[in-house]
């Protein structure tokens, strides 16, 4: 009966510490337009989020489509913001369907870049995995 109840309660203690060390809050901002604006838009939503939500705040940014240009070197007008909010924690991922469909070389986006397989279908997966979903 003792071995029971120190299990039970070691397991009590893992689950508190796992929940303290997930983040409270988790967000995916799809990005799917060339508006520069927007843009803008997305990283300054995400100052705010943080500001608001605290550090213990997972943010994904999911580039695809028109969007992509917000991750490529020469193209983003956000470049110096990427870098600070990856920095930061902040996930920045290109679509790799859209980057097949546009022949356009990996070399080209920015080094914060991460790649997903879909764009679209990060999207869904995080949503269903309890993600906020957020688009400018």
């Amino acid at each position: 009966m003792k071995k029971i109840v120190v299990t039970s309660v070691f397991a009590l203690i893992l689950s508190f510490h796992a929940l303290a060390q997930s983040p409270a809050h988790k967000i995916v901002i799809q990005v799917n337009t060339s508006d520069t604006t927007a843009w803008h838009g997305v990283v300054r939503n995400i100052g705010n989020l943080q500001t608001a939500l605290g550090p213990n705040t997972s943010i994904e940014v999911v580039a695809h489509g028109s969007g992509i240009g917000l991750l490529i070197d020469s193209k983003t007008t956000q470049k110096a913001k990427i870098a600070e909010l990856a920095a930061k924690g902040v996930s920045f991922v290109a679509c790799e369907n859209t980057i097949r469909m546009n022949k356009i070389d990996k070399a080209t986006l920015l080094s914060q870049s991460g790649f997903v397989p879909s764009g679209v279908a990060e999207v869904v997966l995080k949503q269903e995995a309890g993600w906020s979903y957020l688009k400018p």
